[in-house]
């Protein structure tokens, strides 16, 4: 079979392809062209999507033929450069694709421009060009351009080759509305399937948590001003989206940082990389060299403020700021040693500094990028994508989030702002059509929440009597119910695997069984590693419909309880609120038994086993027991869920979960820890 014939589609391929037809392109294609053409995805997928957005194979081959053709006539490589300046001279024009920088050189009071490949640093710029496209002079553009070759007999320096046309590689109109319409044909699952493999990853073996990981790192790109810190092991593709998938983003790979390379050049006036990019990536940072104190300082002031001053003038600037690296050790030798900042220039480890990162990315939760992991489906053509959240930066989501949850006593001003923006971030790329659900807005703010608490967690090991508040909690605004959101790292480590070297103790703090207690014991305990709480099972107390979030939320506990070392129990119909006791917790089930049908209680436990059955599998349902229990007229269900004998997953709609009780809290574990852990746990 050709490279280049259609592979296997599946329902999203098909969707896509009907609801943005020209606006997607096969990533394997991409892939497949590339090799050999050391351009940027973002320029080759500019050309596939002009000449190969079709689900026709003969279509495809007929493209695939053009852009090879344009690739072989007009892209130069760096050791073809002479033969292309023969031939410009030859011919008298040429077209090309290349990378564009210019650069205002005073003694001559004239803009020049270098071609990357063409190997040329003195090319002439038409002004206007320069006015048009101001990236130009902030690092440079990939563009089309038109060559000429024209030398002046007057000059004392032959300098004989023009830019006459010049086209940055971008689509030429963008539609927001339209792109809202389509994202309203497809689910919030699918089209977070679909951002994922607009970066080239194929979603199928990756749990929520990991395509969000994904997305996360798209959020500088769309929220303006946000600092955003990944450090983990090698080959994860931390740099790979600001590298490749945007013309919006620049990547400083290692070097020296400069204030008039960041900021702006006294001497000139120009400005630099901050005020001409939306997303500005410093790779490799362990390896940064700081021309001096300034650039912290003035970065410092700037991630705080979104502007800078150099002379008289402030200058505002819109620039999000990303700092990748890799980590010298394991997360959890970094942890038992020191930080998890350890890795960054010395400079850079000031807590003023640190404080300004809204989301520490856990890199070490990100697979390796293996052949597997590269998708062959459709995704959208990066530059069209890179347009729709370009526009997007222009609205803010900061308050979305007030309508339904509060923020708890322990977040600062700066820690509500991270958080906010985290959040605005994800509505933007995930639901450009403004509406979303009360659970998808939950899971984001829980997102938001850890990125940031993993922030302050580390600033706590480096001043902790300035950072001592580190116990993130939101509450729902409609049951006043208080919500804590933790990170795994956080907790002590002793050893080589990150679960081995854990005591029951770390994992599930001792205390009293909730599975040997009488009820009215445990409406006397707050929640614990084996006792929780939930108002309702399937009844939203908000919307008083049936919310199916609420009943993952139980599955998730039992699940969490039986993958434990203890077991636990589960409390439905009993109000989390850590001032009452007693009695005075139940809610009842009323609400939850009219959404059963009209059996009563018995039709609510045939629901709740039907689905624990279901989700959890026969043989976990089998070793659960479910009662009830009436405190002054109100009814409680007591689920009581023992430790298992082998891993227990959730099944929920096309996705496999895993989840632990860990402290107060229940966690869903990335493929790779869960394989961890279980070999620890069920050893």
């Amino acid at each position: 079979m050709p490279d280049h014939e259609l592979h296997p589609s599946d329902h999203l391929d098909r969707l896509v392809n009907d609801v943005f037809a020209g606006r997607v392109v096969r990533k394997d294609l991409v892939r497949q062209v590339k090799v050999g053409a050391n351009v940027p995805v973002y320029v080759l997928e500019f050309l596939l999507g002009k000449y190969c957005a079709s689900d026709d194979p003969a279509a495809v081959e007929v493209g695939l033929g053009v852009v090879d053709q344009i690739l072989r006539e007009n892209f130069i490589r760096p050791d073809e450069s002479e033969r292309a300046k023969a031939e410009l001279k030859r011919r008298g024009k040429h077209r090309i694709i290349d990378k564009v920088d210019v650069r205002l050189v005073e003694s001559e009071d004239k803009y020049w421009a270098t071609l990357a490949n063409f190997g040329s640093k003195f090319v002439h710029v038409p002004e206007d060009f320069v006015y048009r496209y101001d990236r130009l002079l902030g690092g440079g553009v990939w563009c089309q351009v038109e060559l000429v070759y024209s030398a002046d007999e007057e000059e004392s320096t032959k300098r004989p080759i023009h830019i006459q046309g010049l086209k940055p590689i971008q689509i030429a109109a963008f539609d927001l509305e339209e792109y809202a319409r389509g994202r309203e044909q497809l689910t919030r699952d699918d089209w977070l399937d679909l951002v994922v493999r607009t970066v080239g990853i194929e979603p199928t073996d990756l749990d929520v948590r990991a395509k969000l990981l994904v997305v996360t790192r798209l959020i500088p790109m769309v929220e303006r001003n946000y600092n955003l810190i990944e450090l983990g092991p090698r080959g994860t593709g931390k740099s790979f989206v600001y590298r490749e998938s945007s013309p919006n983003a620049i990547l400083i790979s290692g070097g020296k940082i400069t204030v008039p390379q960041l900021f702006v050049h006294l001497g000139t006036s120009r400005v630099g990389l901050l005020g001409h990019w939306d997303a500005v990536a410093f790779d490799e940072v362990a390896a940064l060299e700081l021309s001096d104190s300034t650039v912290v300082q003035m970065l410092k002031d700037y991630m705080e403020s979104g502007s800078f001053a150099r002379g008289r003038e402030e200058i505002p600037a819109e620039a999000s700021t990303v700092f990748i690296g890799n980590t010298s050790a394991s997360t959890e030798d970094l942890l038992r040693t020191g930080h998890l900042f350890s890795d960054l220039p010395r400079a850079m480890i000031d807590t003023a500094f640190l404080d300004r990162m809204h989301f520490y990315l856990p890199g070490w939760e990100t697979p390796t990028m293996e052949r597997r992991l590269f998708t062959d489906h459709y995704g959208f053509v990066s530059d069209y994508f890179a347009e729709g959240v370009r526009q997007l930066r222009k609205r803010s989501y900061v308050t979305a989030l007030d309508e339904e949850f509060a923020l708890g006593a322990h977040l600062s001003a700066r820690d509500e702002k991270a958080v906010r923006k985290t959040v605005s971030g994800f509505l933007k790329i995930l639901h450009p059509h403004g509406q979303w659900t009360r659970s998808e807005l939950r899971e984001y703010l829980e997102f938001a929440l850890e990125g940031r608490r993993r922030v302050k967690e580390q600033l706590k090991k480096l001043a902790p009597y300035e950072f001592l508040k580190t116990d993130f909690t939101y509450i729902e605004r409609d049951t006043g119910i208080e919500h804590s959101v933790s990170v795994f790292e956080q907790k002590p480590v002793e050893s080589e695997s990150a679960f081995g070297q854990l005591t029951a103790e770390e994992v599930e703090p001792e205390g009293p069984s909730a599975l040997t207690a009488t009820t009215e014991e445990l409406l006397e305990r707050g929640e614990s590693g084996t006792l929780e709480f939930k108002a309702t099972f399937r009844h939203n107390l908000h919307t008083a419909k049936r919310d199916d979030a609420l009943e993952l939320e139980v599955m998730k506990s039992v699940a969490g309880f039986m993958n434990g070392r203890r077991g636990g129990t589960l409390l439905i119909g009993v109000l989390d609120d850590a001032h009452m006791r007693g009695p005075d917790k139940v809610r009842g089930l009323e609400d939850d038994v009219k959404l059963c049908g009209n059996r009563g209680l018995d039709g609510f436990e045939n629901t709740l086993m039907t689905m624990l059955d279901k989700s959890l599998g026969k043989v976990a349902a089998a070793g659960i027991e479910i009662t009830f229990d009436e405190h002054e007229g109100r009814h409680l269900c007591r689920v009581d869920a023992p430790p298992g004998d082998a891993p227990v997953y959730v099944q929920w709609k096309d996705n496999q979960l895993f989840f632990v009780r860990m402290g107060n809290s229940t966690r869903q574990f990335a493929i790779a820890d869960a394989i961890e852990y279980i070999r620890w746990r069920f050893k």
